[in-house]
């Protein structure tokens, strides 16, 4: 039989036991998610996926110096909405092939045998009341219930006819954990018991998991062999894994690095994907429950483990990572509040993690990682939000976000862009909107990404036909009568939006429009992240920055792992004069993903209103020759090395004139491009008058043995090339132009006798 393989978006993997053994998710099997797969493959568009999160903004105080922070919710938007995010992402092995991860050494199991078995006070607690236990075994003295945290194996024990007990390795929430060894098939094993033999409760949790965890299959996910009885108590068989728990790692050796806690809970998002697909929540996450095997990792001890719909089961968690809510009842949600917990307990050290920050972080100015990882924070932020609807809703779509942050975190570190295809915006458009000629290229919200059309939205396919009409006024009339026809059709109110900004520079009354629609998608859904996005960009259209920034900047906390919103607050705040934050977010931009070139020509312009040349040219130098930007990106390098006239918008003395280096470079880069016409003798002229400002303000010397554009370096011949030049753009002038130039080689031109 052949391998299938897996058919979600930017996945290569193969089928195993109905599971992708790359992406970790369930295969698509019924016709309709075929389909679906199909039309998204099709027209290049991914499957999407339920999303959302902190819209309001709580207050102004800056998060790391670029963006406010909203932490409030929105339960005055009504019932949260299953809206479009994200497909599957391409996740192969632990940390997506974007670091490498030493694999631990084996170690023998028995080494993981307890010297004592014993439960220390301070972890003992009744069932009943949660009183301390001061013994070992004995009665609550509150509520009088029997206890018993005495191990009930001992060594030499065989549970079964067939495993034999080798001792107690560890002890958790639900029970103890012994190793023993398999006699049939000869392999280790581990026997999960209870913790408290007395507690009733435990016992039917016990039961519960014989009943369903046995189907539970994941390769991140470790593996149930069998429920076994001996001395009327109850054993789950599991698999045994070698390595050390993240607690154990964590514990050894501090805060982890970045980029390496991020790929461990990167990776076990997939097994907790495949859990909520099962109808299961895991309910007590924490470092103690991912094991390092090797160089992968699993997913350990599913003894709280419970099924969504069970509304009787007991709750288990611990302080510091469970959801405020989850005492009500564990829902996906809760479990993907306490993922985020434990990325935070990986990264950072959290003073007062189970008091007075149980449920919060704290604030990025006062943790030096919180501050150096905008996007991660963010990240964190979302994924523990105090409202449920605020939060990422899904595995999948906190995996693709997370890879996301873990591409950026990587890309800085190792100064080696990470690019990848984003499921949800299209790329950079700055190559099909600049103008042909090679004028200055100014921010506009025309270069930002599109957004893709969701393939789940019911008008998916009449929507994406009427987007494709080219004259604007006629695609216009087409998406309003689709959103009459469509009402249930989000997408086609959000195209129709776009359309009439698009048409706002024509008539201001079409953003009036664009905004009713927006808001009419915001009353059917409160939580769609795209009304903001197209709020920004009408925004950004009417010339209105700050506002823009401030819509921008709830996107990028929605999707903290995507580039286009930052690309959106970079033009934002550039726009609005804050160079230094937009060249921030341009910078993160360009080191992150060379193909948005957007970002190196909005880095050099913020650069020059700082001040920097080099800077400038640095981040234009980046515009790799692949792109059909890499002319203008050289026709700008010329220009600024040759700049004399300091930005109008800072006030820096003494600004430094081009020197003869940067004279001698903006010549060989012009030389370099096959130009012609008019634009080729105005850059020309620009490099030639400087060389004349340079020569004549002495503040470089003549040399006749350099050439500036086939000119040698002095005076007279300078003089007579820029004259050439002039004559040769009012040859190609008209009108009080052309008499302006002529004018201007007159006045150049070498001083005669005659």
């Amino acid at each position: 039989m052949s391998q299938l393989t897996c058919l979600r978006n930017n996945c290569n993997g193969s089928i195993d036991d109905g599971y992708c053994d790359s992406c970790g998710m369930a295969a698509l099997k019924s016709q309709s998610e075929l389909d679906l797969a199909l039309a998204a493959t099709a027209s290049n568009q991914p499957i999407k996926s339920s999303s959302q999160s902190l819209k309001t903004a709580a207050n102004s105080a800056s998060i790391t110096g670029m963006g406010s922070s909203p932490t409030n919710n929105r339960s005055d938007r009504g019932t949260r909405r299953s809206t479009p995010t994200v497909a599957k992402t391409s996740r192969r092995q632990l940390g997506a092939g974007l670091i490498s991860i030493p694999e631990l050494p084996s170690t023998a199991p028995e080494l993981a045998i307890l010297v004592e078995a014993k439960v220390p006070e301070n972890k003992r607690f009744c069932a009943g009341c949660n009183q301390a236990a001061k013994r070992d075994k004995g009665f609550c003295t509150k509520c009088g219930q029997k206890y018993n945290f005495v191990p009930s194996l001992a060594p030499g024990d065989v549970v079964g006819a067939q495993y034999e007990v080798k001792g107690a390795i560890s002890y958790g929430g639900l029970g103890w954990i012994y190793l023993g060894f398999d006699r049939l098939l000869s392999r280790y094993v581990v026997l999960k018991g209870l913790l408290n033999s007395e507690d009733a409760a435990s016992a039917a949790v016990a039961l519960a998991e014989r009943q369903f965890l046995a189907a539970v299959k994941h390769p991140n996910i470790v593996g149930i062999y069998n429920f076994v009885t001996h001395d009327a108590e109850g054993y789950i068989v599991m698999e045994y894994v070698g390595g050390k728990t993240l607690k154990e790692i964590r514990k050894e050796r501090g805060i982890l690095p970045v980029s390496e806690a991020i790929a461990y809970i990167h990776r076990v998002l997939g097994a907790f994907g495949y859990l909520h697909q099962q109808g299961l929540v895991y309910c007590d996450f924490k470092p103690d429950n991912i094991m390092l095997e090797g160089d992968d990792i699993k997913l350990i001890d599913l003894g709280g483990a419970r099924r969504l719909d069970d509304p009787d089961g007991d709750i288990y968690g611990t302080i510091g990572y469970t959801a405020p809510e989850a005492g009500e009842g564990p829902t996906i949600v809760t479990d993907l509040f306490t993922i985020g917990r434990t990325l935070a307990v990986l990264v950072t050290n959290i003073s007062g993690f189970s008091t007075e920050h149980q449920y919060t972080l704290p604030s990025a100015q006062s943790d030096s990682v919180f501050s150096k990882q905008e996007s991660l924070y963010r990240f964190l932020l979302k994924a523990t939000a105090p409202a449920a609807d605020d939060r990422f809703q899904s595995a999948e779509e906190m995996a693709e976000q997370l890879l996301g942050v873990l591409r950026e975190v990587v890309a800085v570190e190792t100064n080696t862009p990470r690019p990848a295809n984003s499921s949800l915006f299209d790329g950079d458009r700055l190559s099909t909107t600049a103008g042909g000629d090679f004028s200055p290229i100014k921010p506009s919200y025309l270069h930002l990404p599109n957004l893709l059309i969701d393939a789940k939205d019911p008008g998916f396919n009449v929507v994406l036909n009427a987007s494709m009409t080219t004259d604007i006024d006629r695609r216009i009339e087409q998406l309003t009568q689709l959103v009459k026809q469509l009402p249930t059709s989000i997408e086609a109110k959000l195209r129709l939006a776009n359309s009439l900004i698009d048409r706002g520079h024509i008539a201001a009354s079409d953003y009036t429009e664009a905004e009713i629609v927006l808001e009419r998608v915001a009353i059917q859904d409160g939580w769609d992240w795209r009304v903001d996005w197209y709020r920004g960009k009408s925004l950004l259209a009417q010339h209105r920055p700050q506002e823009a920034q401030a819509a921008f900047d709830r996107v990028y906390f929605d999707l903290p792992g995507e580039l286009a919103p930052k690309l959106a607050f970079a033009i934002a705040a550039e726009q609005g004069k804050n160079y230094v934050l937009a060249a921030q977010m341009y910078e993160l931009v360009e080191r992150t993903d060379l193909n948005y070139p957007t970002s190196a020509f909005g880095l050099a312009r913020c650069r020059l209103m700082q001040g920097d040349r080099n800077g400038a040219v640095t981040a234009l130098q980046k515009v790799p020759p692949t792109s059909n930007l890499y002319t203008r990106a050289k026709v700008e390098i010329a220009r600024i090395l040759v700049d004399r006239q300091l930005p109008v918008a800072i006030n820096i003395p003494n600004h430094p004139q081009p020197t003869l280096a940067e004279l001698q470079t903006a010549t060989q880069t012009l030389e370099s491009l096959t130009l012609e016409g008019i634009e080729k003798h105005r850059l020309d002229r620009q490099v030639l008058e400087t060389a004349l400002s340079l020569i004549t303000s002495k503040a470089i010397t003549a040399q006749n043995n350099l050439m500036i554009l086939g000119q040698p370096l002095e005076e007279i011949k300078l003089r007579q090339g820029l004259e050439k030049v002039l004559r040769s753009i009012a040859f190609l002038s008209t009108g009080a132009e052309k008499v302006l130039l002529v004018d201007e080689a007159n006045r150049v031109r070498p001083k005669t006798l005659f």
